[in-house]
């Protein structure tokens, strides 16, 4: 059963979510002192003699880690920056409360992707827009060699456009590659963990059987001992009585 701190904890994050997938204004500053009290909150958790699971603990620990990425990613002053650092964003995989069909930090890890990509397609439709406008009351050699000086800074652009994309794959993929890692380690810990449990079981397997072979060598032997022993004694007793029966012949 949820004690007192983790209720209040889950209450305080499902409102945290709710102000992250809202335009933030003036509640910016609400969110960074609530993410913070989150933090601490999470720390008085983990010391909690009645601390949750580690699985549940390790996707609050996630959930907070995303909100205040996320909050460093909106003081960037680039969007090309902003895009950047929410590709590195991990939202939480589980929902915070029992109404969501979808947890509320995916939600906002996509709202978040399409607010940077609208801004660097304002800004560059901004800045397109501002050199036309400045161009227009040039005479005609200094058209000719605007257009040049556009087509290089075109160029120029279309590199750099490149060059983002190039990097935003290169965080994909590095980012799908961890998650790999980690899943695989994960994998092989479980595996490694079923393999001590049944070298357990068969070693005490093992153990069982041995004692009943000891038991039953123990209980051959002494068949075996009694054996002998009847026999020899038989051997005897027949060799006096034929010696009574038949003397020594004169």
């Amino acid at each position: 059963m949820a004690t007192r701190l983790e209720i209040n904890f889950i209450r305080l994050l499902s409102r945290c979510e709710s102000i992250a997938s809202e335009k933030r204004g003036e509640a910016e500053w609400r969110l960074e002192k609530y993410v913070g009290a989150l933090e601490e909150m999470l720390v008085a958790l983990r010391k909690s003699p009645s601390k949750p699971t580690a699985e549940v603990l390790t996707e609050y620990t996630r959930k907070v880690d995303f909100l205040k990425g996320l909050l460093e990613a909106e003081k960037l002053s680039s969007p090309t920056e902003k895009a950047l650092a929410n590709q590195f964003l991990a939202p939480g995989r589980t929902p915070t409360i029992a109404n969501e069909r979808m947890p509320a930090t995916k939600t906002v890890h996509m709202q978040t992707k399409a607010r940077c990509t609208g801004e660097m397609r304002d800004e560059l439709l901004g800045t397109l827009a501002t050199d036309l406008r400045n161009r227009r009351g040039l005479p005609l050699d200094e058209r000719q060699s605007a257009a040049e000086l556009d087509a290089v800074l075109q160029h120029h652009h279309n590199l750099q456009e490149k060059l983002a994309e190039d990097m935003l794959n290169l965080a994909k993929n590095l980012k799908n590659n961890t998650l790999a890692a980690q899943n695989m380690i994960r994998q092989d810990n479980q595996t490694l963990s079923q393999s001590i449990r049944q070298a357990d079981l068969n070693f005490e397997k093992l153990k069982t059987e041995s004692e009943r072979l000891e038991q039953h060598t123990k209980k051959s032997v002494n068949w075996f001992l009694w054996l002998m022993l009847i026999l020899v004694s038989f051997i005897f007793i027949s060799m006096i009585l034929f010696i009574r029966i038949f003397p020594r012949l004169r």
